[in-house]
């Protein structure tokens, strides 16, 4: 049982969307969305490198659909904002390699339920993958991370909606939250950390203003105070920026992406990887499987872990960690009452997910790409549609 410090300081960081692996994690995104557009049952394993004035598009890829991939990418870095050469890297004249081929027969024979060896379609890689879940914030998410995104989404909003008004902001920002736990609830900020990309005639007090009036919109007053310490631009300038600052690679923000360092992770990153990947899929499912456990107040915070191996249907491993808030008497219950509720094979993460047709129900894998995977509504892994059933199951246990 994991002790609860009586007071304790955690910090998430988030990137927005110029941040150069976020460009490259939009880029194989979009190209996975239009995968699967047409194409259901594309395998898609994309990895998009990033760096001054150039973009690579590699990776393994099976698909009927008609996709464009250097159209793809450019339209990704224009959208982002990233549109004048002079700052070294622009969505017009930067050079695209693309270097695909299809995927590995190998694979494929793993997760094709017609060559698999159990006649259904089985994991497309061996691993673990967590999911977590909190009470401690509306979205059952942990503060840190969920804060440290509305920031540089909140100032990406404004970059784009308000050019003019915000001439000062280019693409590439990151933002750094750190909260006071008392009793393992947040009781108050105490640092801000803002580092925004910027023109050469920005004024730091232009800016480290803007950072103050997005944090008393994004933040909850009850968390807010006069003593806040706020660190904008430390160095003093950040002018080169974007993949010309830092060359930018798919998959390098994983706790970004996730919980902010909040739990476990299994290491695995998500971005341009279709849903056979378990990497991707068991990791959204179990999000789903942890947020629902807590909605339907059996646990104040719960980690789901789940382990696979290659072209084999069934998990592994179940694991259910609670941190000591569990309502059941053990939680080696949950897992029961997982395996009653939910299925974990990939076919039914597939399923009752509806992985394959983003499109259609008015999300995309992009999306997913900048400001994390977890806490946002139009997710369908962040439904909390199964907090009868676990209720019902739950009581067989009390």
């Amino acid at each position: 049982m994991s002790k609860i410090h009586a007071e304790h300081v955690f910090t998430s960081e988030s990137v927005s969307e110029g941040h150069p692996d976020k460009v490259c994690d939009q880029i194989s995104d979009a190209i996975l969305d239009a995968c699967l557009k047409d194409d259901p049952e594309s395998r898609v394993a994309c990895e998009t490198l990033t760096t001054t004035d150039l973009i690579v598009v590699s990776g393994e890829i099976t698909t009927k659909s008609k996709v464009n991939w250097e159209k793809i990418a450019r339209d990704v870095v224009a959208e982002i904002g990233y549109n004048d050469a002079s700052v070294g890297f622009s969505a017009e004249t930067c050079k695209v390699m693309i270097c695909i081929h299809k995927q590995s027969p190998d694979i494929s024979q793993g997760v094709t339920a017609e060559q698999s060896q159990f006649y259904e379609q089985g994991a497309g890689d061996q691993g673990m993958m967590f999911g977590y879940a909190c009470n401690e914030t509306e979205e059952l998410m942990p503060a840190t991370i969920l804060y440290s995104h509305r920031i540089v989404a909140e100032l990406a909003r404004r970059r784009h909606d308000e050019p003019e008004k915000y001439s000062f902001l280019r693409p590439d920002s990151k933002s750094q939250v750190s909260i006071l736990y008392r009793k393992g609830k947040p009781v108050r900020v105490e640092n801000v950390v803002v580092s925004h990309q910027h023109t050469p005639d920005m004024k730091i007090e232009d800016l480290t203003a803007l950072v103050k009036e997005v944090v008393v919109q994004v933040i909850p007053a009850e968390l807010l105070h006069d003593g806040i310490k706020y660190f904008v631009n430390p160095t003093g300038r950040f002018e080169v920026g974007g993949p010309h600052g830092d060359t930018g690679l798919t998959g390098r923000k994983i706790i970004v992406d996730t919980y902010g360092g909040v739990g476990s992770h299994g290491g695995g990153a998500f971005s341009g990887k279709d849903p056979s990947k378990v990497d991707r899929s068991a990791a959204y499912m179990s999000r789903y499987i942890a947020k629902n456990i807590v909605a339907a107040g059996l646990a104040e915070k719960c980690e789901v872990q789940v382990a696979y191996a290659i072209g084999v249907p069934d998990p592994l491993s179940i694991n259910v960690d609670t941190y000591g808030t569990g309502k059941l008497e053990n939680d080696n219950d949950l897992e029961k009452i997982i395996r009653l509720v939910f299925s974990l094979k990939p076919a039914e993460i597939i399923k009752m997910l509806d992985l394959k047709n983003p499109s259609k129900n008015g999300w995309s894998y992009r999306q997913t790409a900048a400001y994390g995977h977890f806490g946002r509504s139009i997710f369908p892994w962040e439904k909390t549609d199964k907090v009868d059933a676990l209720k019902a199951a739950a009581a067989k246990f009390a």
